[in-house]
């Protein structure tokens, strides 16, 4: 009986982290002689020029990774079956070369999207990263299969969404590796859980994505978490989204709906990987409706600039750079590790139960430097001036 190669996982995640942690130095070196920097302005956290183009390490850590993959007994089965991983590879080269392009001459969006979209139709046409069929979870309908005319562009837009995630929460240093490193070990263990019901081969390409895509970001966030020396540019966010839809994607095709409906939850938990595009655009989603409500009622346009978002307010609260982030994390972990809990769990009430108090504390920990903030500027008001 072939047992799961979980150790060759872990040596693809390492390596990843390995290449990616001793590169972004040089790649940080690099662009600052190619002036690839991100200057400060009024709405940034950042107050220093720092350099991008940290999607290049991360690149580097990734293709290394998939290459030890290929050479190792039971991992190359992922290059065998399922996802064409030269193309994806390709792609990946491709959207991160535009990306460093952007960062040096900052692109504007309309070439941006133009080219996201060739790196995305490669991947999905010939490296075969198409979403076939969506799972049902309700009901003995099974999936619904999208066919062929349907696939291809349902598979570009959900990428294309999820590439421009990744741009939205980079507003705080770490933010956006972490988030994505979270995101991705979700989705490794997701696959995992679809190898050990005997889907080994049909299963070893999602997780070797998601394994060696957490692996380059937890490379990367010593670099990146505050104070960054580094940031990922469009050159990371850009590569990142890309794989971890490719990840997504694979894993939705792989997984049987017989499966799992065998947990507490049915099928629920087939639609984890569709989750993605959520999980990341969760936070800047909201960020974004609150913006735009709450420019309108100045009486202002809703893309008018502002230092009021989501990380801003975390600030201004009372907690620190390091600490919002570390909240950000948290609301993101939870939202990407429910699913997984879903697919592994059988007692309803044990995860109802948990998710109910990580809910609870999140929130009491998230709201208690604001009780503080307000107490103290009460204390303030009601101090008499200091006399010159």
């Amino acid at each position: 009986m072939p047992t799961h190669p979980s150790l060759e996982y872990v040596l693809v995640g390492c390596v990843a982290a390995v290449v990616t942690f001793l590169l972004t130095p040089v790649a940080r070196r690099v662009a600052i002689r190619c002036g690839a920097l991100a200057m400060p302005r009024d709405r940034d956290v950042h107050a220093v020029a720092t350099p991008r183009m940290g999607g290049v390490a991360i690149f580097a850590g990734l293709a290394l990774a998939f290459f030890v993959a290929a050479r190792l007994p039971t991992l190359h089965q992922a290059f065998e079956a399922g996802p064409v991983m030269p193309w994806v590879i390709g792609s990946a080269a491709i959207i991160c070369l535009l990306g460093v392009i952007d960062d040096r001459w900052e692109l504007d969006s309309l070439t941006k999207l133009a080219g996201q979209v060739l790196a995305t139709g490669l991947m999905v046409t010939l490296g075969g990263v198409q979403l076939g069929a969506v799972p049902i979870p309700w009901g003995d309908s099974g999936t619904f299969v999208l066919g062929q005319d349907l696939s291809v562009p349902v598979t570009i837009l959900l990428t294309l969404v999820t590439i421009n995630a990744l741009n939205f929460i980079d507003g705080l240093d770490g933010l956006a590796a972490g988030v994505s490193a979270i995101s991705a070990s979700a989705f490794a263990l997701f696959s995992f859980h679809v190898t050990q019901q005997g889907f080994q081969t049909a299963g070893a390409a999602p997780t070797l994505l998601a394994a060696g895509l957490a692996g380059a970001c937890v490379g990367f966030l010593p670099h990146n978490f505050w104070p960054a020396k580094v940031f990922m540019g469009d050159s990371g966010s850009m590569l990142v989204g890309m794989i971890l839809s490719a990840s997504a994607v694979s894993a939705t095709n792989t997984a049987d709906p017989q499966v799992f409906t065998k947990t507490s939850f049915g099928g629920l938990a087939l639609l984890l990987p569709l989750f993605v595009p959520l999980s990341i655009l969760a936070l800047p989603f909201v960020d974004l409706l609150l913006a735009v409500v709450r420019r309108v009622r100045r009486g202002r346009s809703p893309f008018a600039p502002d230092k009021q978002h989501l990380h801003h307010r975390l600030l201004e609260m009372g907690h620190s750079h390091r600490r919002a982030v570390l909240l950000l994390y948290f609301w993101s972990a939870l939202i990407a590790f429910t699913g997984v809990a879903l697919s592994y769990a059988e007692g309803r009430v044990l995860v109802l139960t948990g998710l109910a108090v990580l809910v609870v504390l999140g929130l009491f920990v998230s709201l208690v430097p604001a009780r503080r903030f307000r107490s103290s500027r009460r204390r303030d008001r009601r101090r008499p001036p200091a006399r010159v």
